[in-house]
């Protein structure tokens, strides 16, 4: 899988899960430009890694929840590369609690960045890749947007979201040979899974038929396939990498 030609815009890239798909990208030669709000350490660092890669990367600083902010993003992208190929809808935010204690900016904070943010970049992002007649569209979801989760009634709302937007702007643009897809990852081993304890581990890991939990490199070679020339006929799908904990 080569994608050496290609430009990819991955949003909210100097976490854990946007760090590895960036990298993944690099590794199949696409020039990455990694999207961050405030970790400007953080991404400067994953330049040098895509360019030790042998890969180009720009670091674009963006808050993809607002129109500017998303216009912005596409624009340096553009300005510095000439396209746009790819599209990696990653920035995500979370403000846990149970419904009866959460506030209404709990529910605006994490709707604006989740959801409203992709739906903002890939309004950036259409017109040139309309224009190109070509173009790979991949939001980041979750399982708790298919299952739902307790104390997370914004974050699974957010991400139930993006599997209608995932459907509905995948039969817009499938025309102008744009393919827009979803991945939803379940138990990954890092960020909050990391906080858990041992017993709350063992006990979401007996959930999982795989038996374990899901490693950032799992959901970027799901990002890549769904990138390169093996997903070029898939549109309008959710893929949950998830170890089979939502088959049921």
């Amino acid at each position: 899988m080569n994608l050496s030609t290609q430009v990819a815009i991955v949003t909210g890239a100097t976490g854990g899960l946007g760090r590895e798909i960036s990298l993944a990208l690099a590794r199949e030669g696409a020039a990455v430009v990694v999207n961050y709000a405030r970790s400007a350490g953080k991404a400067a660092e994953l330049v040098g890694e895509i360019a030790a890669l042998g890969a180009e990367a720009l670091a674009v600083q963006a808050d993809v929840s607002t129109p500017e902010g998303a216009e912005c993003l596409v624009k340096a992208a553009l300005d510095r590369f000439g396209r746009v190929d790819i599209l990696v809808n990653n920035a995500g935010i979370n403000r846990d609690t149970l419904i009866l204690r959460m506030k209404e900016s709990d529910w605006d904070d994490v709707l604006d960045t989740n959801l409203k943010g992709a739906f903002l970049c890939i309004k950036a992002v259409a017109k040139p890749m309309m224009k190109a007649r070509s173009g790979r569209i991949i939001n980041i979801g979750s399982v708790a947007g298919l299952a739902g989760n307790p104390g997370q009634a914004n974050y699974s709302a957010a991400k139930a979201g993006l599997v209608g937007l995932t459907r509905a702007v995948a039969r817009e643009l499938g025309s102008r040979n744009i393919s827009v897809n979803c991945i939803a990852p379940g138990a990954i081993d890092a960020g909050m899974l990391l906080e858990l304890s041992e017993e709350q581990r063992n006990s979401f890991l007996r959930q999982i038929p795989l038996e374990r939990f899901g490693r950032p490199e799992d959901v970027a070679a799901a990002v890549v396939f769904l990138a390169g020339p093996g997903g070029a006929y898939i549109t309008g799908q959710t893929l949950a990498v998830d170890g089979g904990l939502t088959m049921y």
